[in-house]
């Protein structure tokens, strides 16, 4: 039986270079998710490859490289960039005695670290439990070895790997069940706001973008808004009290990022559908980022996959008091606006955003009156 070994605080970080158009971007951006971790990052080894290796993903020439470092920075974990077969997990750790985490391990963990509701750990709860079950394999340490066993007792002869495939099972059927009767209860609430007629506005956009920033300086709340990649996780929701009348209700949602795990949209899927079942979307964008573009493309893409990408956005690029940027906005071909330059750390071009909602809002009634000028 193989015992992994423990997680310490430093780590080394491997981010191959495969032909990506967006590799320095995405080393960044893991640099980032592992100091978002907690960790500290010793050293990153980056080069170019043509094809992953079928046993250690790395070369053998690079594993060594990779044993030096751990002997010059006393690292204690090492942090892949890619995706990584169960088996290689294994190998690289036999070889290395560091603790391995692939992009989906290392962003669960920070799930993991970041849920406070009820809720938002039981999903994460159940998206590491899908992502383990994948990976059960003999020689793997199993379940009885991790902290928080289900207490399933097996019968006579069963192999250990078969008790912990069906513990997991068991707690995943238990969790399913516990979020459905969650999501039957917010759903009961979504139809009471349709029912009353106030418009619902979803705040989405790429992890790190100043949602929470956003929502915060909209309602007036002190929701964590920290500089690091999933610094919230679980949808907050205010009303929010406009001019003329209007009243809209909005939530701040978990953030996006490229390549997020299916086991977490699945396991997330009743917190997203508050963005699936609103009126208006916000899309938050770091216009700072050099990224940028490629971080819309990848919001959008999650949008679709849970089925929200119809729904009427509104473009906000936020964080012009870093570049230096005027506030303002633009309209579309059909006089809507559609796109807001603004701060919302200072506050500069919020009335835009404002004016923005206003206008959807009368937009709205309007329809729902039977008037369309």
């Amino acid at each position: 039986m193989f015992d992994r070994p423990q997680v310490g605080d430093k780590a080394i970080i491997v981010s191959l270079d495969f032909n990506d158009l967006n590799h320095h971007e995405s080393t960044d951006e893991i640099i980032q998710l592992s100091i978002s971790a907690g960790f500290e990052v010793s050293d990153v080894v980056d080069s170019k490859r043509q094809t992953p290796d079928a046993k250690l993903f790395i070369g053998s020439g690079k594993a060594d490289e990779l044993l030096l470092i751990k002997d010059e920075t006393d690292a204690t974990t090492i942090i892949f960039n890619h995706e990584l077969t169960a088996s290689q997990e294994r190998n690289l750790e036999k070889l290395l005695s560091l603790r391995v985490y692939d992009r989906t391990a290392l962003i669960l963990f920070i799930f993991a670290q970041r849920a406070k509701s009820y809720e938002g750990k039981l999903q994460v709860e159940l998206a590491h439990l899908a992502h383990l079950s994948s990976r059960l394999t003999r020689g793997w340490s199993h379940l009885e070895r991790q902290k928080g066993g289900i207490g399933v007792r097996g019968g006579p002869g069963e192999k250990q790997i078969e008790l912990d495939r069906r513990m997991i099972g068991i707690r995943i059927k238990q969790l399913k069940e516990k979020l459905r009767k969650l999501d039957k209860q917010r759903g009961m609430q979504r139809r009471a706001r349709k029912r009353s007629n106030v418009l619902s506005i979803s705040i989405v956009g790429y992890t790190n973008a100043g949602k929470s920033t956003l929502f915060n300086y909209l309602t007036h709340e002190k929701i964590l808004a920290e500089n690091k990649l999933f610094a919230t996780l679980d949808t907050t929701s205010r009303k929010l009290f406009l001019e003329e009348g209007h009243s809209v209700v909005v939530s701040d949602t978990v953030g996006f990022i490229k390549s997020l795990p299916t086991t977490l949209i699945e396991a997330f899927k009743s917190t997203l559908e508050e963005a699936t079942d609103s009126d208006l979307l916000i899309h938050v964008v770091d216009i700072s980022n050099t990224n940028k573009a490629e971080q819309i493309i990848q919001v959008d893409k999650i949008l679709k996959e849970i089925k929200a990408h119809e729904i009427p956005q509104l473009l906000v690029l936020n964080q012009i008091d870093k570049i230096d940027i005027k506030s303002g906005y633009d309209r579309d071909e059909y006089g809507s606006i559609n796109r807001i330059q603004l701060s919302a750390k200072t506050g500069n071009g919020i009335e835009f955003l404002k004016k923005a909602i206003v206008e959807f809002s009368q937009k709205q009634k309007n329809q729902r009156n039977g008037q369309y000028a």
